[in-house]
Order: C-alpha cells, then sequence, then structure tokens
C-alpha cells in the first residue's frame, strides 16, 4: 500500500548502511595481516601488540569521554559480577590478539585463516555445550565434519594447528562469556583494554630498558603505524557493531568468512606460504562444514520473516 513506502524505503536504506558496514568491518580484519606485515620485522610482535592494547584505550576512552559514556565503563570497575569476567576476556582477547600478530609476523597467516573458518562451528558447539542450545541436524553434520578435518591433520601428519585452535578457541569462548554479559560492546571492549594496559605499559617499559624499543626511535612511519594498530582494531569494531544492529545474524554470518577468505588469499598469493597437503585436507573438511551451515542459515533464514 503507498502507506507503507516510505517505512519500506527507510528499511531497505537501513540494511544498505548495515551491509556497507559489515563488509567494512570485515574487509578491514581481513587486511591486518598486510599491516602488521607493513609495520615490518624490525619490530617485535609483542611490541605491536603492547601499541594495540594501549593505543586502543587512549583512542577509545577519548571517544567515551566525548559521548558521555565514562559512568558506564566506571559502573562496570565497581561491579565485581561484570569485572571479574572481564578479566577473563581481557586475558582471551590478548591471547588472541598476540597469537594473530606473531603468527602474521612469522608467517602463518594461512594458518590465521583456518582458525577464523573454524570459529562459527566451534561457536554452534560452544552453545551446545555451555549454553543448552539445540543443534539441528545439519549443525550436527558441519560440526563433525570440521572436527574430522582437524583430527585428520592431527592424527595422519603429526601436526597440531595450534594457531589456528588458539584463535578459534579464544575468540569462541570470548563470545561465550560476552554474550552473557549486560555490558554494551563499547564499555566492554574499553574495559578490556584498560585492564590489559597497565601489562602493556610494563611491557613497552621492557622493551626501553633493553634497548629493543621501536616506538620514537625507528622513525615517523614505525610511529603512525603502531599507533595506528589501535585505530584498525576500534574502526572496524564500530563498523561492526553497527551492522550487527541492521542485519539478521544470518547475514553477519555469512559476510564473516570474507575475514577469513581474505587471511588466506594473502597467505597463500601475496607471502607465498606453502599450502601442505595435510592443510588441502583439512581445509576442504572446514569449507565443506562450512558449506552445511551455511545451508542451514539459509534454509532457517527462509522459514523466519523479516524483523524490523
Amino acid at each position: 500500500m503507498p502507506q507503507d513506502q516510505p517505512h519500506a524505503g527507510l528499511q531497505t536504506a537501513e540494511q544498505n548502511t548495515g551491509l556497507a558496514a559489515a563488509f567494512g568491518a570485515f574487509v578491514t580484519w581481513g587486511f591486518l595481516p598486510l599491516y602488521f606485515h607493513w609495520i615490518g620485522p624490525e619490530v617485535s610482535p609483542w611490541e605491536i601488540l603492547d601499541h594495540r592494547i594501549v593505543w586502543t584505550a587512549i583512542l577509545l576512552g577519548v571517544g567515551v569521554l566525548a559521548t558521555g559514556r565514562a559512568q558506564r565503563v566506571a559502573a562496570v570497575f565497581t561491579n565485581a559480577r561484570l569485572l571479574l569476567p572481564l578479566v577473563v576476556t581481557a586475558l582471551l582477547v590478548c591471547t588472541n590478539w598476540g597469537t594473530f600478530i606473531w603468527a602474521v609476523v612469522h608467517h602463518r597467516v594461512v594458518e590465521t585463516s583456518l582458525g577464523y573458518y573454524i570459529n562459527p562451528l566451534l561457536n554452534v558447539a560452544l552453545g551446545f555445550v555451555f549454553l543448552g542450545e539445540r543443534l539441528r541436524p545439519l549443525q550436527w553434520l558441519a560440526v563433525a565434519i570440521a572436527a574430522a578435518g582437524v583430527l585428520f591433520m592431527i592424527v595422519a601428519y603429526g601436526t597440531v594447528p595450534w594457531v589456528s585452535l588458539i584463535l578459534a578457541g579464544c575468540f569462541g569462548c570470548y563470545g561465550l562469556i560476552r554474550k552473557q554479559l549486560e555490558v554494551d560492546s563499547v564499555t566492554g571492549l574499553l574495559t578490556e583494554t584498560l585492564l590489559l594496559a597497565p601489562l602493556a605499559l610494563a611491557s613497552l617499559g621492557w622493551f626501553y630498558v633493553h634497548g629493543q624499543a621501536s616506538f620514537l626511535i625507528a622513525g615517523p612511519q614505525t610511529d603512525l603505524l603502531l599507533i595506528g594498530a589501535g585505530v584498525l582494531t576500534i574502526v572496524p569494531f564500530v563498523l561492526f557493531a553497527a551492522g550487527a544492529r541492521r542485519l539478521r545474524l544470518g547475514t553477519i554470518g555469512l559476510i564473516q568468512y570474507l575475514t577469513p577468505t581474505l587471511h588466506f588469499l594473502t597467505g597463500v598469493y601475496l607471502f607465498g606460504e606453502p599450502f601442505s597437503q595435510a592443510e588441502i585436507v583439512t581445509f576442504g573438511c572446514i569449507w565443506l562444514g562450512l558449506a552445511v551451515y551455511t545451508i542451514d542459515i539459509l534454509r532457517v533464514a527462509q522459514r523466519r520473516p523479516a524483523t524490523a
């Protein structure tokens, strides 16, 4: 009816904005290996991690103060029921970031892509184990195929894809805990980086004492790139939040494959990393599992009416 047209147009505009924001977030995350590679091998991956934590806390803190949301963060620090789980998520995100940066610096980007391909299927398994979520038959099949792929690499070749498993495990457990906390995403991330900041600053102090620091020493380009690590943490995070508010979870679930795909292409074609027979089989199983999982998402989405 004519009176419904403005509403439909507004909804379409919101969806287009959501799609643009989500694509922007996942593409930005997809190009992070190139960015950390650009910083250069002369900078320790742990110094890069320190700066990512510190500058994320500083820049996000400025944004929170400017938008009048500082009270939310202060409230978290006075509530042990919220603060203690966020200490755990802070350690998880620190481990995830540190492993990822280390993997990029040591030319193991293909392994990072495997980790983020595994993650959606691991989330399904974690929901079943810890939240009592029921799995549909296709979800069971997808998880089983992915698990078989990882098990094949371990048994047949004696290789444990520990980088992939750490990344997937940390990110999956992080999401599991944060899903159950009544803390908005910005407040949560700022709290986590503020908790980690003293450790990061102490680590930076160690680098300076031992003459191994790069910030303010290696040159202005390196300085800007290290500060930019904080910017490239916040920007896709904000874009993702904007996209998630406007899109179905199933749509976000499909777009998220962009990130590990870009990691995979970067590792194989730009960095020339080897792609072994074991990885071919394992990736094949993961991709097949994701295909089954995607089919299940689309089938469920077709049955459910669109929500405003």
